[in-house]
């Protein structure tokens, strides 16, 4: 009786070792897979150390997010210097006195505020020391602002934080501001 049971157990043996090494490669392969997942997220959530392999994909991925934002932001500041002359071009065309498009200036200014936090700016209130009278001077201030601020962003490269962006864009959305008050 004692042999037969002995006998058993060699038997079990095997089946329960082979359970036990399948559940191990199982979790394995899960903290694998799980790893593969985060890896594609901003930060893993895990605190297990990257391989040098991964720590290469995960900079050079960095780099590419960054050039798209840069290269997002040279688009912006075209736009915002193509809207500022579209608002002068569409107030030398007309003799009587017409208010700008206000969907432009929204537009204007909502590009204007993310160029300036790309570039770490904050709101400021900037004093302009020429103030425009009218619509018409606002919009011209408005056309010379924006094409300076555009070139200003062509030429500064991306991993600089330019204080003359920044400035830039507060005048720019200070003489908004004038413009709005003449507007409404």
């Amino acid at each position: 009786m004692r042999g037969i049971r002995v006998q058993q157990l060699f038997l079990l043996l095997p089946v329960l070792l082979l359970v036990c090494v399948s559940t191990i490669c199982a979790q394995i392969s899960s903290q694998s897979q799980q790893r593969t997942i985060t890896a594609d997220k901003k930060a893993p959530e895990d605190n297990t150390p990257l391989t040098t392999f991964e720590e290469e994909i995960r900079a050079k991925r960095m780099i590419k997010l960054a050039e798209k934002e840069h290269e997002d932001n040279l688009k912006r500041a075209r736009e915002i210097s193509q809207i500022g002359q579209d608002l002068k071009a569409g107030l030398n065309n007309t003799t009587a006195a017409v208010k700008p498009d206000p969907k432009k200036v929204d537009r204007l200014e909502k590009l204007t505020k993310k160029i300036r936090g790309e570039a770490g700016g904050e709101d400021d209130d900037v004093q302009i020391i020429d103030a425009p009278a009218d619509i018409p001077a606002a919009v011209n201030q408005i056309a010379d602002a924006a094409d300076k601020l555009s070139k200003d962003v062509q030429k500064t490269p991306r991993q600089v934080v330019s204080a003359a962006v920044i400035d830039r864009a507060n005048t720019l959305l200070q003489l908004v501001k004038i413009l709005r008050g003449f507007i409404h």
